[in-house]
Formats: structure tokens, sequence, C-alpha cells
């Protein structure tokens, strides 16, 4: 750095020595970026490339707030707010996240994608994710379903199938050295070439998945041109049909074109965007948006997955019991039951219904073909039917709107009673026998079930803590 920035490295090494920020960004699926500050119960501190993105002070706790639990908000680092925004989803597309665990710009992407349209956020660590699905479950977006494959089997599978790719590639991780000591005792100049070999296979790769006409956004947490700028201006060296264009993002810095100079393509990286921490609250991030030539008008031979049921295809029979078809038919009699009884409508009446390890599923329209595909979470998690009774998920109360249920209980955040409740305690509230949601500042946060006027706890016991302070 140093070499690269003269004098200015002296303000970048001072910058790594200060303690990293706090960045909460709100999800916009359940409650506007205003409605937001007027119940915050911190000062905000707007992230300027972010307009649902916020900076909090040090010694805040976010995380122990039922705000969150409700997931009006996800923690995030201010500068990894910027790869998503330069995606920018429109309404109706079909969206890709790459390599998305722990889930901070799919949660993003669901956001800004709304109601129309669809996410698949896939990961190639099963750890990561699970840890990636029970995000998106906390975030409660109807349109999006999470994978557990190699990018390279997602492009055989599925070919361009996507408007907008977004690839927050693995790096050498430079970028949050003052926020993740690992990192600096990870780093060597090897870490950092291995990172950018990766880099060049996954990007040429995610190439493939989108169609003509359409949008890739590649993102490091790192400063190291040979992963940022000299990698950007190789793959598009190589790849004619590619351009840079402007990410559109307020507040942050050009790439640095000198830095890749000797390629054809070098010139045009000032439209990429840096963030640097000496320069902006947050820590280093680099971002370049990129677009395919041509039109989808001819399609991208891909048929989508919708045939029916799409049920689980080794499940054709449960230990011998019923065929899969019956199984699911029984299923969907108990949800629509629990429907009529329970909520005002049907919340998925476009979605398709399937069974996966027994429990029932609202898939959304437009995914490709998952044959072949290890899927972690396809589309929301309804429920359960057991002995013709629907038991909801957890996953179904975040994915609700508060009005669309018949009967609930409104607590506030200082409530008593809500406290009691995220431990797992009954509660004692009168009213009619039956499933109730449970909101926080009208807000679903999960279910019980009343009988003569207590209240039993369903909230998940691995989810219950108590509240801060």
């Amino acid at each position: 750095m140093q070499e690269l920035l003269g004098e200015e490295a002296n303000l970048l090494e001072r910058s790594l020595e200060a303690e990293p920020v706090i960045g909460l960004r709100v999800n916009t699926l359940k409650i506007s970026a205003g409605e937001f500050e007027r119940i915050s119960p911190w000062p905000l501190d707007p992230v300027p490339w972010c307009p649902a993105g916020y900076l909090l002070a040090a010694g805040e706790r976010p995380g122990l707030h039922p705000f969150h639990a409700a997931g009006l908000y996800y923690l995030q680092e201010p500068s990894a707010m910027a790869a998503a925004q330069a995606l920018a989803p429109r309404p109706g597309e079909r969206l890709l996240d790459l390599a998305a665990a722990p889930g901070g710009k799919s949660t993003h992407l669901a956001s800004l994608l709304g109601t129309d349209g669809l996410l698949v956020a896939n990961d190639v660590n099963g750890a990561r994710a699970r840890e990636l699905s029970r995000n998106m479950e906390r975030w409660g977006s109807k349109r999006s379903l999470v994978t557990n494959a190699h990018p390279g089997r997602l492009a055989d599978a599925w070919g361009a199938h996507f408007d907008a790719l977004l690839l927050d590639a693995p790096c050498s991780g430079e970028g949050m050295f003052r926020k993740t000591p690992q990192a600096v005792e990870q780093w060597t100049t090897g870490l950092v070439e291995s990172c950018a070999r990766t880099q060049a296979e996954l990007l040429a790769v995610a190439a493939r998945l989108v169609k003509p006409g359409g949008r890739l956004v590649y993102s490091t947490c790192t400063f190291e041109p040979l992963e940022d700028e000299r990698l950007v201006a190789r793959f598009l060296d190589a790849h004619p049909d590619w351009e840079l264009a402007p990410t559109g993002l307020a507040g942050v810095d050009g790439g640095r074109p000198e830095w890749a100079a000797e390629f054809t393509s070098g010139p045009r990286l000032s439209l990429a965007a840096r963030i640097w921490p000496h320069r902006s609250r947050g820590e280093g991030h680099f971002v370049a948006l990129l677009r395919r030539s041509g039109s989808d008008r001819a399609g991208s031979g891909v048929e989508d997955a919708r045939s029916g049921v799409v049920p689980d295809p080794r499940r054709r029979r449960r230990s011998g019991s019923e065929p899969a078809e019956a199984e699911l038919h029984r299923a969907v009699a108990a949800w629509n039951e629990f429907v009529a009884e329970n909520l005002t409508h049907d919340p998925f009446p476009e979605h398709e219904k399937t069974l996966r390890n027994d429990g029932l599923y609202a898939l959304p329209s437009g995914a490709p073909s998952l044959a072949g595909v290890t899927v972690m979470r396809p589309g929301v998690w309804l429920g359960s039917a057991a002995k013709g009774r629907f038991i909801p998920s957890h996953a179904l109360a975040l994915a609700l709107d508060a009005s669309e249920s018949e009967r609930r209980v409104d607590l506030e955040p200082d409530d008593e009673q809500l406290a009691h409740y995220m431990l797992g305690a009954e509660l004692d509230v009168a009213g009619s026998d039956g499933w109730l949601l449970v909101t926080v500042a009208g807000h679903p946060l999960g279910w019980g079930r009343r009988a003569r006027g207590i209240v039993k706890n369903h909230y998940p016991k691995g989810l219950r803590r108590p509240l801060a302070g």
C-alpha cells in the first residue's frame, strides 16, 4: 500500500488502528427506513451509499433487541451494503447470490427485490449454507430459496438463467484487518495469489449464469489490486461481451485504473467503486458492476422448475407408507384448514406447495430446475401436518404481516411479558382458543397456542434468550 498510495498509505495505516464501526440495515420488506428511524431505540447515522443503512454508536447491543429477533434489521458492516445496492434489483427479476453465506447481501437483495421475482441464495459450504438459511428465514422473504452447491454445478445445470448475479468473492480480507484480527494473522502473499486464482475461476463461472443483457456485481473486502482492478480487467479482456458500468453508489471513491494499466480494459476501472476506511466510515471494499451485451428476447433456454408439485424425487414413499403425492395432498389439506381457522387468507396463493423432510414449503415461481441440486430451503417453510393437524413453523410467523393473522397478542419492547416470551414462558392472555401470532410493536415474532386464557409458548428453544438490559 505504501508503494501504491504513497503518502496516503499513512492515513490508511492509522485508520486501521481505530475501532471498527457498527452497521445496521433495515428490512424494508417489513418496515420502511423512515418508520424504523421513528421507533429506533438508538440514534442512527445514515450510510451514504445505502438508503436503508445506518451507523450506530460504539457500545450499542442491537443483536439482543426483540426488533432483531423479529427480522426488522440485519447487523452488517456498512461497506458491505454497497454490493447489493450496486446490483439494483428490479421487480420481477431472477437473482442469484452465488457465494451468499452468512446472508448479509442476500437479505439486502431480497429487500430490494420486493414481492415480485426470485432470489436464489447459494453457498458451497454446508454449515455456512445452514446459517444462510436461518438468516433468510428471519428476514421473512417470500421470494427466495437457499441452495448448497458448487458454482460450476449450478452453471452446468442452469446456464444463463438469471437477470442479475452477485459474486461476493472469497478474498484475502485486507479490508477486514481492524474488524477481524484473524484476517491479519492468516495473511500472506501466497494467500493473495491463491485468492486471485479462485476469484478468476468463480467470475468466469458466474458469467455463464447471467442472461444476455444481464448484470453481475463482483465485490471483495480487500485492498489488493490483484484481486480487484487487475482481476476485473483481465476478465473483461477475455470476455468481449462484457463491459463495466457505473455503480451508482454515493459517497464512494472510484477504482484505480492505473493499477491495471497494462490491460486493454484497465482505463475503464475508474467506474468501479472503492471504499477506504480512511476516507469513509466503513471497512475496505471493492465493487465492480459488469453488464453483458445483447438482449434476452430469445430466452435462456432453461425451463422453470414449476411442474405442479415438485416433490423431493428421493421421497417416493416414506417408510413403506403412502405415496408422496397422497402425503402432499394431506399436508396441503391440513394447511388449508389452518388458513381458514387462523389467517385472513392464504399468504402464498401463487406458490407451489412441496414437501421436504415432512415439512410443507411454499416454493416461489421462476426457479430453475432443482433436480440434482442440494436445496437447503425450498421457499418458505409453512409447517408440518401431524395427525390431521397443522403445526405452523417459526418461519411462517416471520414471513407474515401481522394483519394476516386472525388472533394475535401485541407486546411492546419493554413489556415484561415479552421478556418472558423470549425465554420460553407461558403468557396469561385472555381470548379465544387457538393459534395466535405474538408480535413486538406490531411485527411478528413467533407463535403461541392459547387454551383457556393461557398461551403455550412456541418460540423455538434454540432462539430463547434474555433481552438486552
